[in-house]
């Protein structure tokens, strides 16, 4: 008899906080983002509540424009590098997984593929990259005077990315390296494939200087909502993070994407779809609601219209607070984020607020579910239970106390109900998430099967 299916657990470990008001909450404490202390407390609280994983967004890029904006507002500023940080945790911790984010549109594939190993290797099978495109064009600024590339080439070279980067991952056999001291053999030559990749936009003669991992390769991570950005992880993704506001929306999104792993060779339960939920609990359902104002009032209104700028991809800051946006500034498509653009555009054109009153109802994502122990677990219960996730991807919009929180009052909530474990089975993140270790596919097999 197989075991009950669990919900999965993961979180994005914003230091202070999610939202972009919670730094100046006097519950936050100053530079936490560049604390290891601090990040080992978060991930020590995760861990206590038998989260799956521990996560870490990242974007290569610094805001150099709008200052009076962006000066109010910590978007991936003065934060630590993902690799580096979940390393130094790896050593904090013990069991949960340890994700983070790497773009393939600045990035090589080898040092990719030899950092995730290397994460893999010294947190005992733990690892996991997100695979992102980076919509960035302030990334772009760091990388040398090329514009960002289109939509469609970044989804064409991330797709040669990923599978150069688990060619890399495929160098070595399990069993590889034989330590046979006495015939002076270190590793067996025969277990030593070369990747030869002859592609688009890599060409490559090399390998991996370090020995296949404890999951066979770092679990692979993907959050696209395009067209392209669902193609892509539905080949190459065991984790998805949804972005979808309602429950339907999950649904059709959750059968959309498991729908199209079939014509990659891939079956269902390959791929664990995490939904993307902003969560704020609180001991009464007022208590959470008094706390997601608290946070709305904090953060100040030329944030509020700088992140709808971001967002719809055109300048807003010469536009009154108390007035719409005229259907004339909204551009003719988006280039970055698609869904966070669509949101935007169905805002001005159904709702017809103010510019101040957008800005303060917009959730980048999914709408913040606020409420008791009991209404967060029955909301999680119903998109699990109906087929519009595995899991979720908790967003806390304020830090540490959102995840103290959720492992104070909604994990043994669901723990009641069956629908989480109580204790980790097992030590690799493969093993909470219910993936199997991939066998080796050498990386001669792996480019044939790419033809």
């Amino acid at each position: 008899m197989s075991a009950p299916r669990m919900i999965h657990l993961a979180f994005s470990a914003h230091l202070s906080g999610a939202h972009p008001g919670a730094w100046r909450h006097p519950s936050t404490e100053d530079g936490s983002d560049v604390s290891i202390a601090a990040y080992r407390r978060l991930a020590k609280i995760a861990e206590a509540g038998c989260f799956d994983m521990f996560f870490m967004a990242d974007t290569p890029a610094l805001r150099i424009n709008d200052l009076e904006a962006w000066s109010r507002y910590p978007l991936f500023t003065n934060v630590l590098e993902p690799l580096t940080a979940l390393a130094a945790l790896s050593g904090a911790t013990e069991f949960i997984g340890l994700g983070g984010t790497a773009t393939t549109t600045f990035n090589e594939p080898f040092n990719v593929a030899r950092q995730f190993a290397s994460l893999d290797h010294v947190s005992g099978g733990r690892a996991a990259w997100n695979v992102v495109t980076t919509a960035n064009a302030y990334a772009a600024g760091n990388f040398g005077p090329e514009p960002l590339i289109a939509h469609a080439a970044r989804y064409d070279r991330a797709r040669e990315f990923v599978q150069l980067v688990k060619k890399f991952w495929n160098t070595w056999e399990d069993g590889a390296f034989l330590y046979d001291r006495p015939q002076g053999r270190l590793y067996d030559p025969s277990k030593l494939h070369p990747v030869i990749h002859e592609g688009e936009h890599f060409h490559i003669r090399g390998g991996l200087n370090i020995e296949r991992t404890p999951q066979g390769h770092p679990v692979i991570i993907q959050a696209g909502a395009s067209d392209a950005g669902k193609e892509l992880a539905a080949e190459t993704a065991e984790i998805v993070f949804g972005s979808a506001k309602t429950i339907d929306a999950a649904r059709a999104y959750y059968s959309d994407l498991k729908g199209r792993m079939a014509r990659h060779g891939r079956a269902p339960e390959e791929l664990c779809l995490l939904g993307g939920m902003p969560v704020i609990v609180g001991e009464s359902a007022q208590e959470a609601e008094d706390k997601y104002q608290t946070l709305q009032e904090l953060m100040h209104p030329v944030v509020a219209r700088q992140r709808l700028s971001m967002d719809l991809e055109t300048d807003l800051s010469d536009l009154p607070f108390d007035e719409p946006i005229p259907e004339s500034r909204i551009p003719a498509k988006a280039n970055f984020h698609t869904a966070y653009f669509a949101e935007i555009v169905r805002m001005i054109r159904e709702d017809k607020l103010t510019l101040l009153e957008i800005a303060r109802r917009y959730q980048r994502g999914s709408t913040t579910v606020r409420g008791t122990a009991k209404q967060i677990a029955d909301t999680m219960e119903e998109w699990f239970s109906t087929g519009a996730a595995d899991g979720f991807m908790l967003q806390l919009p304020l830090q540490p106390e959102g995840l103290a929180d959720v492992v104070r009052l909604v994990v043994p909530e669901l723990q009641r109900r069956g629908l989480f474990r109580k204790e980790y089975a097992g030590r690799t993140l493969r093993e909470h998430l219910g993936l199997r270790r991939p066998p080796h596919v050498p990386p001669v097999q792996q480019a044939q099967a790419a033809q």
